[in-house]
């Protein structure tokens, strides 16, 4: 088994990024009204972009994540999250192993790995993830291409065999926190819930809010 990040995972709430969602308004300051909002881990995930313009978009995302003391993973790209300072990097599935990865991060930062199968999942805490997403749990534009959702038996299954967080992805709103936190899922993570939303904040402290009432 590798080792793990030193730092903890410390929130609940995970925003993944994209920029396809946030209807013409300027990402940044959606953004920021997220982070004003309570929003403490973001993903930027933004395949679309070139190297050049992924990493300007990134050193502007470090620089707003740092001034709320939020945590900043960069999907897929080591050399970006190291050259920006990020916190961590979140690998696809299919991305490269994590163990590879966690040698190239070393233990000060985090490492996140989505997945969509307990067997994955295992996997990814065996190799070293610090957590894990894990869906699609509902249904979700976004998720269509990984096929059916999997539903709650299947997250369910996956929280109660990991050690290490696990966080509910796909189709997660604001009015389907009961029940996912009255099947005592604790973390959740979501793209348009918030950042579709016409007020990012106000939806974001209303998530916080809910997750904050889930020991």
């Amino acid at each position: 088994m590798s080792s793990r990040s030193s730092l903890p995972v410390d929130f609940k709430l995970y925003l993944i990024t994209d920029r396809n969602v946030i209807g013409g308004r300027e990402f940044l300051g959606v953004l920021e009204e997220a982070l004003a909002g309570g929003i403490r881990g973001v993903q930027l995930r933004e395949k679309s972009l070139t190297s050049r313009d992924y990493f300007e978009l990134a050193r502007g995302v470090r620089a707003v994540t740092a001034r709320y003391g939020a945590r900043l993973l960069i999907n897929d790209r080591v050399d970006i999250a190291l050259a920006v300072g990020a916190d961590g990097v979140h690998l696809p599935e299919t991305g490269l192993p994590a163990t590879v990865v966690r040698k190239l991060l070393g233990s000060g930062k985090l490492l996140g790995v989505s997945c969509h199968s307990l067997e994955a999942a295992q996997s990814a805490e065996f190799d070293g993830a610090d957590f894990v997403t894990f869906g699609p749990v509902y249904r979700t534009p976004s998720k269509a291409a990984y096929g059916d959702p999997l539903g709650m038996p299947s997250l369910l299954e996956v929280t109660r065999s990991l050690a290490i967080p696990v966080f509910a992805l796909g189709g997660i709103t604001r009015d389907r926190l009961p029940e996912l936190s009255a099947s005592g899922i604790r973390r959740v993570a979501c793209i348009s819930g918030v950042l579709a939303a016409p007020s990012p904040g106000a939806e974001a402290r209303l998530f916080t809010a809910l997750l904050g009432k889930v020991p």
